[in-house]
């Protein structure tokens, strides 16, 4: 954290925090994700800092991650096609385009085609 201070004993850099007007707070977690737009980084067992220092609060998060895809790609079965077709009376390709719009929400897809 602060640059040139590798090996200090804990206790006094603590101490050189708070002369510095910074507390640390460490978590216990037992795993983090950060969502991105098209991914998410899943930490597990990670040691995560919470740092604060002249009224801003910072997070840190240290330890092996892995990324996952975020698929927004809805999964339609032919039952939700065939229940939004017999509420509406629109066409299978109507009802799947809705649901596939309304990320496979039903009933918002069958009140989109009413």
């Amino acid at each position: 954290m602060i640059p040139g201070m590798g090996n200090i004993d804990p206790r006094m850099m603590k101490q050189a925090m708070k002369r510095m007007g910074m507390k640390q707070d460490d978590y216990e977690a037992v795993q983090v994700i950060i969502k991105l737009k098209d991914r998410q980084l899943i930490f597990d067992s990670p040691e995560v800092s919470k740092v604060e220092m002249m009224g801003n609060v910072t997070f840190q998060v240290a330890g092996e991650y892995s990324e996952e895809s975020l698929d927004s790609t809805v999964e339609i079965s032919d039952e939700d096609i065939k229940t939004v077709v017999d509420q509406t009376g629109c066409s299978s390709e109507e009802a799947r385009a809705a649901i596939e719009e309304t990320n496979g929400d039903l009933a918002e897809a069958i009140m989109k085609l009413s």
